[in-house]
């Protein structure tokens, strides 16, 4: 299985699979072990993840972290955690209708059909995928499309013992949190006691 993981990573590293819509060129960010029991989807990396090739290295990631309650030695060391974006690398900015720079544009929609049945697959220990965002919300849950992300985060026993929907910890979250205190009250002190569950092994 580590054999065939390390190969996986390899033809990663070299994917050139939507190298023509990327501004900043291929560089994919993941971190696949076979030996993971905690597996976290998010969007897609922003620009300082792509400069330093590290996941979740920016404050969106201190921001998920506090939630986990896992210091960063923990998160990007344990063998039970693996990260895998729903889009490898960075997909550039939006435009605005005002021809402004807007936020980062969605992940390519290439790279989950290509890489996550394969990745998942030599994984066998994973337990427990945190689903990051409405991406990786839609594409791994059957929701109706008029249920908002709030609704799904709100019912995330629906989704256990598999799936557990988190919005994504970006800055726009703080005015999101407070309108939403159920999250912090309730949500959160269950996810942590899993996260400690499965990081132990159990």
């Amino acid at each position: 299985m580590t054999a065939a993981l390390n190969k996986l990573n390899r033809e990663i590293a070299a994917c050139s699979l939507c190298a023509a819509h990327l501004p900043l060129g291929p560089r994919p960010v993941t971190v696949l072990r076979p030996t993971a029991r905690i597996l976290i989807i998010g969007q897609a990396p922003g620009t300082k993840v792509h400069e330093t090739g590290v996941p979740w290295n920016d404050p969106s990631g201190d921001r998920l972290r506090d939630w986990l309650q896992l210091d960063r030695e923990t998160f990007y060391n344990s063998p039970h955690l693996a990260i895998m974006p729903m889009g490898f690398c960075y997909p550039g900015r939006a435009q605005t209708k005002a021809g402004q720079r807007g936020g980062d544009n969605p992940p390519r929609p290439e790279c989950a059909p290509a890489w996550h049945e394969r990745a998942r697959a030599l994984m066998p220990d994973v337990a427990l995928t945190l689903l990051v965002g409405s991406y990786a919300q839609r594409h791994y849950l059957n929701q109706p499309k008029s249920r908002s992300m709030t609704q799904t985060v709100e019912n995330y026993q629906e989704f256990l013992p598999d799936y557990w929907p988190l919005p994504h910890p970006s800055w726009r979250t703080t005015g999101w949190q407070k309108r939403n205190p159920w999250f912090e009250q309730i949500v959160l002190p269950a996810l942590q006691s899993r996260i400690r569950t499965e990081m132990q092994g159990n």
